[in-house]
């Protein structure tokens, strides 16, 4: 029944036809059912109304002079503006053939006149609110296009940052590309074949893929001769490099106060603030054991390590795969999640592939 047609607005419905008997009916009857009715008697004059107020659904006779029902849809058939629009014919014709034709010319219904009513109110019902939901559905992709649009922009934004922080370093490589490959590859192992499978999704992994990169984001805070220098650390200098993880995790929390729905600057906090963590407590800032360090941070601690050590330093030459693999093992419930150990030997050969491609 018409009154059960949820629209944002009253519907709006051309209704063309050259006999102003049956346009004043179905002008009655639209209204009473709380619909906007416009009549048209010919093809013309309804085209050139359609244009200038497109109307939510078109009754539309099939015999009229000059130009007949089929044209006139044919003719919004083509037109951009108008070819969505719901077009049910009216005819006192019942012959296949004749339905055949207007479905052809584009209409979505046929009804055969004299009318029965409560048929037509059905039908007109229908089709609105299947208009409804289509809008509906072209407006929810359009916000996803524009929500997607949106994250893409963020994303690319805080890997420029991230790479604002990594050529102070004087690292003019390509490790922030590699780290991020690499957590996404143990977050996925982790995701298939883990303990931790039932506490990883895919959004887990997207995420991991695009926070990671903030890991060393604080390091823009550490004074140059600390930063860049060629010898070991002194245990002063160690312990102001050390606070580029708290640094970072403050400058990141600033953002997140104002954008508390950006779930890649959340997990940018864990990661910059705990990636120096140790599986048996002894890494920084805090101290944390075990699962105590949030598994993103875990992640990229290894991912991290692993690209470190590989990289070619202005004090050293990158470790061989296998050197690196041997120092990972080494670590396995120590520095790292034995999980996370497990994971990257299933993986090796593919952390290989991406530092030497790189």
């Amino acid at each position: 029944m018409m009154e059960q047609v949820l629209q944002p607005k009253k519907a709006r419905i051309l209704i063309v036809d050259d006999d102003p008997n049956v346009l004043s009916v179905l002008d009655e009857t639209m209204n009473q059912y709380g619909c906007d009715a416009v009549k048209a008697f010919t093809g013309g004059e309804a085209l050139a109304l359609a244009e200038i107020a497109p109307p939510d659904l078109i009754l539309l006779d099939i015999g009229m002079p000059e130009m007949d029902g089929y044209q006139v849809c044919k003719r919004l058939k083509i037109n951009s503006r108008l070819k969505d629009i719901p077009v049910i014919f009216m005819s006192g014709l019942d012959s296949t053939e004749v339905k055949v034709r207007a479905f052809q010319a584009g209409g979505v219904d046929y009804v055969t006149k004299p009318f029965q009513f409560s048929e037509l109110q059905a039908r007109v019902g229908t089709h609105l609110n299947l208009c409804s939901l289509r809008y509906k559905l072209e407006f929810h992709k359009m916000v996803e296009e524009k929500v997607k649009e949106v994250s893409e922009a963020q994303q690319a934004t805080i890997f420029a940052l991230a790479k604002l922080a990594e050529h102070r370093d004087g690292d003019t490589g390509a490790h922030l590309e590699r780290v991020r490959e690499y957590c996404r590859l143990l977050a996925e192992q982790l995701l298939q074949d883990s303990s931790y499978s039932s506490h990883i999704s895919q959004e887990f992994v997207q995420c991991i893929q695009y926070a990671s990169p903030l890991h060393d984001i604080g390091k823009v805070a550490i004074p140059d001769s600390i930063l860049l220098k060629p010898g070991k650390l002194t245990v002063e200098e160690f312990e102001v490099m050390k606070t580029h993880t708290v640094v970072g995790a403050e400058n990141l929390q600033v953002v997140y106060n104002k954008y508390a729905e950006n779930i890649f600057i959340g997990m940018g906090i864990e990661i910059a603030l705990y990636h120096h963590e140790r599986w048996d407590g002894n890494g920084y800032p805090d101290g944390l054991i075990g699962k105590n360090i949030p598994l993103s941070a875990r992640i990229t601690a290894l991912a991290d390590f692993y690209d470190a050590l590989r990289s070619d330093r202005c004090y050293r030459t990158g470790f061989s795969h296998d050197h690196v693999k041997t120092m990972v093992v080494d670590g396995d419930g120590t520095h790292f999640d034995p999980e996370i150990v497990k994971a990257f030997l299933v993986l090796e050969d593919e952390f290989r592939l991406i530092m030497d491609r790189q």
